[in-house]
């Protein structure tokens, strides 16, 4: 069992180095937020607001080539970050982009990651299956090296679950592609898989020979760290093949090279050093070495407890129960084997919980019943399960190209058995399918006509419409150059004779006429007055769309005591856009609106039209309290899902930002032709 933990370590780990094109460049900005976001030290709330940037900065990009490299990169850093939403979300996107553009490579990675994804989620045949995928992609292009880890990756998942033939098949492939390329340590992980099947099978001399092959690979790799961690690893899995045969007095010599550099692996690798001293700790006692076994226990319980690692708990709690044996201390032993048994349940370890369900079959007299016919039905029900998972694995290993190839030719010899039957039968309803795909034929004509006719009718509205405008403007404009050109003209000659007969000095006529040019001069000023009023009238935009707008506004902050304003750009034409656009636009922005009054306890409202001939990005910010988004999910309502089906509709997008007690602000981007 401690065999099948240690050779897993790597199968699901990230990779660091996956093949890419050169389209890339290392000083992209989104792979320099795209890096960043990886980065281990870096609070996770900074990582998820840079990979958002480089997300929504990737699917402007317009080079699909690019942009399938972008979301590959993308899809393993929310992988790193767990972000299974945006994972799920964004790798889709890599395998449905790379796959059009016929970018293998791209798409290699992309089902490499889904794999790892499925592997952490424990759905272990869709794991299989992806890993499945990825191997191929990598041999279709000469990959070697990616197609041995593949094989590899899929080699440990059929080791877990008891598949060991298909496991054994795999690594060896895995072996053949990786050793003309001299990866030592690739092929030490290999033969110590090997030797982990055939430990599980009882083939103790294969497993020996091939950990001790695998010990030959390691003492080939140059980085001394990395061989101290796998040597450890490697005593400890030679010291499980002597202890399943029962010879501690071996096993305990392993056990002991494993935990040599105590202080560098008690530290650096705390969880492997306690189930190294615990595997020694059992070996010492089951020989009679009873000197400071209860002081190494205590300290692989402290390391556990720290780790709160249930399952390795489980299993100091077992070898408790076997070192109480060992004294004949029934009763503590009774004790921990509980103990044991619960942890197991509490971790959901079956086989941890089938161990604890068979020491206390052999421990509790009094319950030796209750605890053998658990056993029994656990072990039965375990025994289905991997029975099933193996089934699906051979499933999907035989669904190759080839047996698929042969399932083509088998369907294609049954056609021809088959064509004769069909043949006459399709000659039977040939007449009746030729006369009714005309009945239909004529029925989508007399359908596209009236279509045609309501949109020439529509058509005629809109031009009709618009001419009436032209002729109210071109009729404006003429009522303003006549009131400037002749009405006024006529008023300044008159003024100016009247001002010729003030030579007149007697006091009444000076009085009179003094009077009619003050009259002459308001009428004067009021012909300019309406004459640029008219003028003005004849060049301005008047926007119903936009008054509609101002008019929802206006309706839904008035009744609730909220101060708005509204930005827009006033010599746009903002009534050109497409009907569908603007009935839409308009539900979109009531519905926030509304959801601000109930939900926001807000203020302020800005809203902001911003639009180019690509495009129109409207903005609504509220002042109110806001809401805390959680990994990229927000809550859905109706109102909402009526949003995004409208948005989507549009083919656009949409975005919101939002914090406890600073605001929200809702973005919508929706494209349109100029």
């Amino acid at each position: 069992m401690f065999i099948l933990l240690c050779t897993a370590i790597g199968s699901c780990s990230f990779p660091s180095t996956k093949q890419d094109a050169p389209e890339i460049t290392e000083n992209d900005s989104i792979l320099s937020w795209i890096s960043l976001g990886r980065n281990s030290e870096m609070p996770l709330k900074q990582k998820t607001e840079l990979l958002k940037k480089a997300y929504l900065a990737a699917d402007n990009s317009t080079i699909d080539s690019v942009r399938s490299k972008y979301y590959s990169r993308l899809s393993l850093a929310y992988l790193e970050i767990n972000d299974s939403l945006l994972f799920r979300s964004v790798n889709q996107k890599a395998i449905s982009l790379s796959r059009k553009i016929n970018d293998t490579i791209t798409e290699a990675n992309a089902h490499w990651d889904l794999a790892d994804f499925f592997e952490i989620k424990k759905v272990m045949d869709s794991s299989f299956y992806h890993y499945s995928e990825a191997q191929k992609k990598f041999t279709s292009v000469g990959e070697n090296y990616y197609s041995g880890r593949m094989f590899y990756n899929l080699a440990v998942i059929q080791t877990n679950v008891k598949d060991y033939t298909g496991a054994e098949i795999n690594a060896f492939k895995s072996i053949e592609l990786l050793k003309p390329l001299n990866e030592y340590l690739r092929l030490h992980r290999c033969y110590n898989l090997l030797g982990s099947i055939t430990k599980e099978l009882k083939e103790y001399d294969r497993s020996l020979e091939y950990f001790n092959i695998a010990d030959e690979y390691l003492s080939e790799v140059d980085d001394e760290e990395t061989k101290r961690e796998y040597y450890s690893k490697l005593q400890n899995n030679l010291g499980n093949v002597y202890k399943d045969q029962g010879n501690y007095k071996a096993a305990k010599s392993y056990y002991q090279k494993a935990t040599f550099d105590y202080d560098s692996l008690r530290y650096k690798d705390p969880s492997n050093y306690a189930r190294q001293l615990n595997n020694l700790t059992l070996s010492r006692f089951k020989l009679g070495d009873t000197l400071n076994i209860f002081k190494d226990l205590e300290t692989v319980k402290q390391i556990r407890e720290e780790q709160n690692d249930i399952e390795g708990l489980s299993l100091l709690e077992y070898t408790y129960a076997e070192y109480y044996l060992s004294l004949k201390d029934t009763v503590n032993a009774l004790v921990n084997a509980r103990k044991a048994k619960q942890h197991a349940e509490q971790g959901s370890n079956n086989k941890r919980l089938l161990a604890s369900l068979g020491l206390l079959a052999r421990i509790d007299s009094k319950n030796h019943l209750i605890h053998t016919e658990r056993y029994i039905t656990l072990y039965d029900s375990l025994v289905q399960l991997e029975r099933r998972e193996r089934n699906k694995f051979t499933r999907i290993r035989f669904e190759t190209d080839e047996f698929i190839a042969e399932n083509e030719s088998l369907t294609r010899k049954k056609q021809l058995w088959t064509g004769l039957a069909l043949g006459i039968f399709l000659l039977g309803v040939s007449v009746y399918v030729i006369f009714h795909q005309r009945a239909k034929n004529q029925a989508l004509r007399f359908q596209q006509q009236q279509q045609t006719s309501n949109q020439e009718i529509f058509d005629l509205m809109l031009s009709q419409k618009q001419k009436i405008a032209e002729i109210k403007k071109a009729e404006q404009k003429r009522i303003s150059e006549e009131l400037h050109d002749g009405v006024l003209g006529k008023m300044l000659g008159a003024r100016m004779v009247l001002t010729g007969l003030n030579k007149v000095n007697t006091e009444e006529a000076i009085s009179e006429k003094a009077k009619a040019i003050s009259a002459l001069k308001d009428v004067e000023g009021e012909v300019r007055a309406i004459s640029h009023e008219l003028s003005h009238a004849a060049y301005h935009n008047i926007n119903n769309f936009i008054n509609s707008i101002q008019e929802l506004l206006k309706n839904i902050c008035s009744a609730n005591h909220l101060d708005y304003s509204f930005e827009f750009n006033e010599t746009l034409d903002w009534d050109t856009m497409k009907g569908d656009i603007k009935i839409n636009l308009y539900r979109m922005i009531q519905e926030i609106l509304q959801n601000a009054v109930k939900h926001a306890s807000c203020k302020n409202i800005l809203v902001s039209f911003v639009r180019t001939n690509e495009e129109i990005l409207v903005t609504i910010t509220d002042d109110g309290k806001g809401f805390a988004i959680k990994s990229g999910k927000t809550k859905s309502g109706i109102g909402m899902r009526n949003i995004r089906s409208r948005i989507e509709k549009l083919g656009g997008t949409w975005n919101i930002d939002s914090a406890l007690n600073k605001g929200t602000t809702i973005t919508l981007d929706i494209p349109i032709k100029n």
